[in-house]
């Protein structure tokens, strides 16, 4: 049983801890609390990322090499497996926290990977800090509610699953492109989707952040087919492709 200075201790450390030195000690750790009411989040200094906390849920901020993309991490998983890119709100029916995300002004495209969430904003001029707590709100507000992240009669496609019509050239790209570049570039926000391979060209998807980013041609080029000609040499070149819907959604 403790002693009365045993509990008197615990008082103490109690009003250490509540103290306002503490809660500056805190601001000083990089952690941001976030009120119920509002939402709004306060940002402190020399941070390499965002914490914002709702009861047990903490979700995260990264930046990705996209100035108009940023990578929100809810801390749980998001899709059991694959991802799922989200150009406009017409595609986001099979997705009830993609809709739920449309619904924010300034929001663009939505990304669903692993464990993360790539928002795209419309452009330069929108400001993070007008979108961020709004993200913020709908996601744990989404979570809190124990829907789907996708319906159940909807999966993301397996782009890179084996098949029967592959040869062994084939068979190295998808191998590669699943064990050593997939997670490279879903740790930025996005991800590349295998489309085919023919005369020496393999062609590939861009998506999340990749879409619209400055420097997607250089993943491409340099990171990408430099990879895959260096490992298969069969391989001449790499080529980005869009389908008809991302070029509407870009035009």
């Amino acid at each position: 049983m403790a002693t009365y200075k045993q509990f008197g201790r615990l008082l103490s450390i109690s009003a250490r801890l509540s103290s306002p030195l503490a809660a500056h000690a805190c601001q000083r750790a990089g952690f941001h609390w976030t009120t119920h009411s509002t939402g709004i989040t306060q940002r402190w200094p020399k941070t390499p990322f965002h914490i914002v906390s709702a009861r047990t849920m903490f979700v995260q901020t990264q930046d990705t090499p996209n100035p108009n993309s940023l990578k929100f991490l809810p801390g749980r998983v998001v899709l059991e497996s694959g991802t799922m890119d989200f150009a406009g709100p017409r595609d986001a029916f099979c997705s009830p926290l993609a809709r739920q995300l449309f619904r924010i002004d300034g929001v663009k495209s939505v990304f669903l990977g692993p464990d993360f969430i790539t928002i795209t904003k419309t452009d330069i001029t929108v400001e993070w800090g007008l979108i961020k707590p709004d993200v913020y709100a709908a996601i744990m507000d989404f979570f809190t509610t124990g829907l789907p992240v996708v319906n159940d009669d909807e999966t993301p496609r397996a782009d890179t699953a084996p098949s029967e019509d592959d040869d062994e050239v084939v068979e190295m790209i998808k191998e590669l492109l699943d064990t050593r570049i997939r997670p490279t570039v879903q740790e930025d926000g996005g991800d590349v989707l295998y489309r085919g391979f023919e005369d020496g060209i393999v062609k590939l998807k861009l998506q999340g952040s990749c879409t619209s980013c400055p420097s997607s041609m250089i993943t491409l080029k340099s990171g990408i087919q430099n990879m895959l000609q260096f490992y298969v040499p069969e391989v001449e070149g790499v080529e980005q492709v869009k389908d008809d819907e991302d070029v509407l959604a870009q035009g």
